[in-house]
């Protein structure tokens, strides 16, 4: 009886060191740890990944000496859900327009780093257009006519313009048609959903007034040259960098700090140039100075009184 017992004692130990050596084993590497992933707001995946996938092959072997080993690219439908990426470290890096990026640094999901030059433009900023024949003068003219915007998440056409009709005193009240009429005091917006529709309404006298960037301003594409005897501009908003590389919020600083010496040195480095050239046309990667970071204060404060006021 004794001798089994203490060999029951002894099969005992043996399983209880055993049990943690096995758990140990048992536990599942992070899928995600050592993976660097570029995400892209897209309604295109297919043609967006053909412009993400060269630069993630040229920074991914440069960032191994900081525990990358692999990259992947994740599309969002929407900036609702790249938010959600962001927030659960589903995503690393993003390229946004000013007024997308203001609203990932309010949620807290993501901050700027780099400012991206794209055709050898680092900033834009929104004119304000009317026909020729019409009696509209200033921004302050506005009141009591409709303006059309591109959509709810463009800067140039929205974010930016719109701020600056709040800035500058106005208040705005959404249209459900061109047809529609805003209060006397109040300027009336609705959305386009492309630039050549803003032109083509102005032109038309669908709209009172449109809202462009300058760089499309100069775009046959979206103003055609037809239109332009019969077009006038009568403001314009500040300058702010026309797009932003963004981290998320949590990134390791050593992977931070890599990626910011990496796409500094870019443009200066003849293996990275089909990379940028393919993502989005960008020429080059600048520092953010205080200029920069002040317009995007503004445009950020801007934003948030749009939702607040306005949507």
């Amino acid at each position: 009886m004794g001798r089994v017992l203490r060999t029951f004692v002894c099969l005992l130990c043996l399983l209880v060191a055993f049990v943690p050596v096995a758990a140990a084993q048992s536990v599942p590497e992070d899928p995600d740890a050592g993976v660097l992933v570029l995400g892209r707001i897209s309604d295109n995946p297919k043609a967006h990944f053909e412009e993400l996938k060269p630069l993630l092959d040229y920074l991914v072997p440069r960032l191994r000496e900081v525990g990358i080993r692999s990259g992947r690219i994740l599309m969002a439908r929407d900036l609702q859900q790249m938010s959600s990426y962001l927030r659960r470290g589903r995503v690393d890096l993003i390229n946004e327009t000013a007024g997308n990026a203001s609203v990932l640094e309010d949620r807290g999901v993501a901050h700027t780093f780099l400012i991206s030059e794209r055709d050898g433009v680092l900033r834009y900023h929104s004119l304000f257009f009317v026909r020729q024949d019409s009696p509209i003068e200033s921004l302050s003219d506005l009141r009591g006519h409709s303006v059309a915007f591109q959509s709810p998440y463009s800067t140039s056409a929205y974010y930016l313009p719109a701020s600056h009709l709040l800035a500058e005193g106005e208040s705005l009240e959404p249209l459900l048609s061109p047809t529609d009429k805003p209060a006397r005091d109040r300027v009336g917006y609705l959305y386009a959903r492309t630039e050549l529709n803003i032109t083509t309404w102005v032109h038309k006298r669908l709209v009172d007034a449109g809202v462009l960037s300058n760089l499309d301003w100069i775009d046959p594409h979206r103003v055609p040259r037809a239109y332009l005897p019969d077009l006038r501009i009568i403001g314009r908003s500040e300058d702010v960098p026309r797009a932003l590389m963004l981290a998320r919020s949590g990134m390791d600083p050593r992977v931070e700090a890599r990626l910011r010496e990496l796409l500094l040195e870019a443009a200066n480095d003849p293996a990275a140039a089909v990379a940028l050239r393919k993502f989005m046309g960008t020429t080059r990667f600048v520092p953010i100075d205080e200029t920069d970071r002040a317009a995007l204060r503004r445009l950020a404060r801007g934003v948030q009184r749009l939702r607040r006021e306005v949507e």
